[in-house]
C-alpha cells in the first residue's frame, strides 16, 4: 500500500514540476539545492552522532583501559563488517571511488541504501577508535542522496552526474565549513573537469550544505589557523625541500593502503573477521600512539597553531603510524575515508620538518606551525591530485592569504612529483585496477578508448627479404608508406625497411647487388593488437619511429597488421567527432523532458531477445518512439533503418511515457498482438 502511495506521490511531483514555467536549468538548480540541504542534514547527523559514540567509546576506555579500547574496536569492526558484507558492501572502504566507479560506468546511478548505510558504518568505525576520515563518508552519502534524487525524478544520465557532483560537493562543504573547497572538490576529483557546465549546480547545493551545517554546529572553521606568511624569500627554497617530502609520504601512503587491501583480499578467512582484525591491528599501533584513533582532527589543531614544539622525530614517527593505521583499518574493509588522516599525516611531517629547520637556520624567523599548514596541503594534493582543492582548503580554514606563496609552490610541485613517480591518486588507482582509465577530466580517455586492433590497416603491403633493394622505391610509391614489414620464405615478420633505409643503400657502390635482407632493421618494435593508441604512440615517440608492425602475441613472427602515425589521427579524428556527436546527443536529452515524453538509456539488447539480429526498420517501433544511439562496445553509432541490432547492443530511446513498456516488450518479446501491429509506424 504504501509503495503505490509513493509512487502516486512521485507521479504528482514530477509532474507538477514538468509544468512549472521554469527553464531546465532552473529546475536542476532546485534539485541541487534540495540536494544540498539534504547532505548539509545527513553531515550534521554524521558530526553529532559520532560525537556520541565516540564519547561512549571513552567512557569505556576510561573505565577499563586498554582493554575497554580494544572491547570497542572489535565491537565496531563486527557492527561494520555485518553492514559492508551484508547489506552494503559499496559501504567498504574510503567511498570516492565508489563514487567515481558509478559515474564512469552506471550512469552516477547510486544505490539510495547508501545514504543511511554508508553514514552508519563510518560512524560505528571512526567513532570507536577506527584510523579514518569523516569527509569520505559524508561524500559518498551525499552523492548516494544526488543520485537517489535524480533516479526519483527519473532524470537522463547527464543530470543524475550534476546531482552526485552537487552532492559530493555538499559533502565537503557542510564537513569543513567550506563551499569553495567543496565545489571545486567535486569538480576537480569526482567529476575530473572544471567545467562551466557543472559549475553553479555544484556551488548551489555546497552553499546549501554549508548553510544547514553551520545552523546546527555554528560557523566556526574546521581548524583555527594563526595568520602565517612568508617571513622571507629564502624560505621558499625549504618550502621546495618540504614539497618533495610530501611527495613521498604521499606515495608511500597510496602504496600501504592498496598493499593492505591486497593483503586482506587475498586472505581466506571468513568476510566477517577481516574489518574486526584491522580494527584491532589499528589499537596496536595505539598502544605507541593513541594519537592516531579517529580521524585526528584535534591533533592537526594542535600541529598548525603558532609555536608548536614537539619532538621532530615523533612527529615524523607519528605521521607513518597514522598512515598505517589507517591503512590497516580501512585496508581490512572498514568504513571511513582518506581525507583526514592524508592531513593529519602532512601537519606531522611538516611539522616535523619545521622543527629542524628551526633548529638548522635559527637567524630565520621559522615557526614550524606555518610549515604543518603547508604539508597538510601538499600531502593531500598529492595523495588525491587536487591542489586546488586542497589550497581552497587552507583557505576557507584560514581566511589569510599571507602564506599564498609557499602555500601554492609547495601543494603544486609535490602533485607534479607525486605524479611522476605513482600516475595514479589514491582515488583513481582503485579504478584502474578494475580496467577504468580516469584521467585528465575523462573517464575514458579517447586515446585509452581506442585498439590497435581498430585503427591498424589489417592487409599491409609487405616485401619478401630477399626482393632486390633497388625495387623498394617502386613498392614505397605504390604502397604511399615510408616504411614496409618484411616476410621470409615463410610468411614470418623478419624485419622493416623504411625510405632512409633505401636511400642509405643507394648511396653504396655495391647497390645493385643488395636485397631487402642487407638493409632492413632486424630490432623490431612491435605493436599488439589489444593494446591502446596511446601505448603505442608513447612506444613510437620513444623510439622516434612513425610505424609499428602489428604482431600475434602469441606468435610474435605473426604479421596481423601495419600501423602507423596516420592511421592513429585518422582514429582519433572519428572518436573525437563521435565523442562530440555524442555529447549533442546528451545536451539534446537534458532538455528532452518535456511534459509527456521520456529517454531511458542503456536499454541493453540480449541474445535471447527478439530485437537481436533485425534490422532497425523491421522492428515496427510505434511512431512516437524515437531510437536515438545505438553503442557497441566502446563505439557509440547514430543508426538508421538498415542497422543491425547485436546482442551487447546498449540504446538510448525517447518516446510518449505511456508507450514505454510496449517499446521494452517489443525489443524483447517481439510483435505480439494486432493491436500493436497497428500502432506501428
Amino acid at each position: 500500500m504504501w509503495r503505490k502511495a509513493l509512487s502516486t506521490v512521485q507521479e504528482r511531483v514530477i509532474t507538477w514540476m514538468e509544468r512549472l514555467p521554469l527553464p531546465p536549468v532552473f529546475t536542476l538548480g532546485l534539485q541541487a539545492v534540495v540536494v544540498g540541504i539534504g547532505t548539509g542534514l545527513v553531515a550534521v547527523f554524521f558530526i553529532l552522532g559520532l560525537k556520541q559514540v565516540s564519547a561512549y567509546t571513552q567512557q569505556v576506555v576510561a573505565q577499563w583501559g586498554y582493554a575497554g579500547l580494544f572491547v570497542a574496536l572489535v565491537l565496531g569492526g563486527l557492527v561494520t563488517a555485518v553492514i559492508v558484507v551484508y547489506l552494503a558492501p559499496e559501504a567498504k572502504g574510503h567511498g570516492v571511488p565508489e563514487v567515481m566507479l558509478a559515474l564512469a560506468t552506471r550512469g552516477g546511478r547510486i544505490s539510495p541504501r547508501l545514504v543511511v548505510l554508508k553514514v552508519v558504518a563510518s560512524m560505528i568505525t571512526i567513532g570507536v577508535g577506527g584510523s579514518a576520515g569523516r569527509e569520505g563518508p559524508i561524500v559518498q552519502s551525499g552523492a548516494a542522496l544526488g543520485s537517489t534524487v535524480g533516479q526519483w525524478f527519473r532524470l537522463n544520465e547527464e543530470r543524475i552526474k550534476v546531482l552526485v557532483a552537487a552532492g559530493a560537493a555538499g559533502g565537503i562543504a557542510a564537513a569543513f565549513n567550506a563551499p569553495i573547497a567543496g565545489s571545486i572538490f567535486a569538480l576537480e576529483v569526482i567529476l575530473g573537469e572544471l567545467g562551466a557546465a557543472y559549475f553553479g549546480m555544484v556551488v548551489l547545493a555546497a552553499v546549501a550544505a554549508s548553510v544547514v551545517s553551520q545552523a546546527y554546529l555554528g560557523l566556526q572553521p574546521a581548524f583555527r589557523v594563526p595568520a602565517y606568511g612568508l617571513n622571507s624569500a629564502w624560505e621558499l627554497l625549504l618550502y621546495v625541500a618540504l614539497a618533495l617530502f610530501c611527495a613521498l609520504l604521499a606515495v608511500l601512503f597510496i602504496r600501504m593502503l592498496y598493499f593492505l587491501e591486497d593483503v586482506f583480499e587475498r586472505w581466506k578467512a571468513p568476510e566477517m573477521l577481516k574489518p574486526v582484525i584491522g580494527m584491532v591491528l589499528t589499537g596496536v599501533v595505539a598502544l605507541a600512539f593513541p594519537q592516531v584513533l579517529g580521524p585526528g582532527l584535534e591533533f592537526i589543531g594542535e600541529t598548525i597553531a603558532e609555536n608548536m614544539d614537539e619532538p621532530a622525530l615523533w612527529l615524523l614517527a607519528l605521521a607513518l603510524a597514522k598512515l598505517v593505521a589507517t591503512s590497516f583499518t580501512l585496508g581490512a574493509g572498514n568504513s571511513g575515508g582518506v581525507f583526514a588522516p592524508s592531513l593529519f599525516a602532512g601537519a606531522a611531517l611538516g611539522g616535523a620538518f619545521g622543527v629542524v629547520m628551526q633548529r638548522v637556520f635559527p637567524g630565520l624567523p621559522i615557526n614550524p606551525g606555518a610549515y604543518a599548514l603547508v604539508g597538510m596541503s601538499a600531502t593531500f594534493s598529492a595523495a588525491a591530485r587536487a591542489p586546488i582543492t586542497a589550497v581552497l582548503i587552507v583557505f576557507e580554514m584560514s581566511r589569510d592569504y599571507r602564506l599564498i606563496l609557499p602555500l601554492l609552490f609547495a601543494t603544486v610541485l609535490s602533485t607534479l612529483v607525486a605524479h611522476y613517480l605513482h600516475p595514479e591518486s589514491i582515488y583513481t588507482l582503485k579504478l584502474v585496477r578494475r580496467g577504468i582509465t580516469w584521467r585528465f577530466g575523462r573517464d575514458l580517455d579517447l586515446m585509452e578508448r581506442i585498439t590497435v586492433a581498430e585503427a591498424m590497416d589489417p592487409n599491409p603491403s609487405t616485401v619478401p627479404e630477399w626482393m632486390p633493394a633497388s625495387m623498394l622505391l617502386q613498392v614505397f610509391t605504390e604502397a604511399h608508406s615510408h616504411g614496409l614489414p618484411v616476410l621470409n620464405g615463410r610468411g614470418e615478420l623478419v624485419g622493416v625497411v623504411t625510405l632512409t633505409d633505401y636511400q642509405r643503400a643507394v648511396e653504396r657502390e655495391d647497390f645493385s647487388r643488395l636485397k631487402v635482407a642487407d638493409i632492413m632493421s632486424r630490432d623490431l618494435k612491435v605493436a599488439y593488437p589489444d593494446e591502446n593508441l596511446w601505448q603505442v604512440l608513447r612506444r613510437m615517440n620513444l623510439h622516434n619511429i612513425g610505424r609499428l608492425p602489428v604482431v600475434s602475441r602469441q606468435n610474435p613472427k605473426q604479421l596481423v597488421g601495419w600501423i602507423q602515425t596516420r592511421d592513429i589521427v585518422r582514429a582519433y579524428n572519428l572518436a573525437m567527432a563521435q565523442q562530440e556527436e555524442e555529447q549533442q546527443r546528451r545536451q539534446e536529452l537534458a532538455v528532452a523532458h518535456t511534459e509527456g515524453e521520456v529517454c531511458f538509456e542503456h536499454v541493453v539488447i540480449g541474445e535471447n531477445d527478439w530485437a537481436a539480429g533485425k534490422r532497425i526498420a523491421d522492428l515496427g517501433l510505434p511512431q512516437d518512439c524515437i531510437l536515438v544511439s545505438v553503442r557497441r562496445g566502446r563505439h557509440l553509432g547514430f543508426p538508421h533503418g538498415d542497422t543491425v541490432l547485436q546482442p551487447g547492443d546498449r540504446l538510448t530511446i525517447c518516446t510518449r511515457k505511456d508507450l514505454v513498456d510496449q517499446v521494452l516488450d517489443l525489443l524483447r518479446h517481439g510483435p505480439s498482438s494486432p493491436s500493436r501491429n497497428g500502432d506501428n509506424g
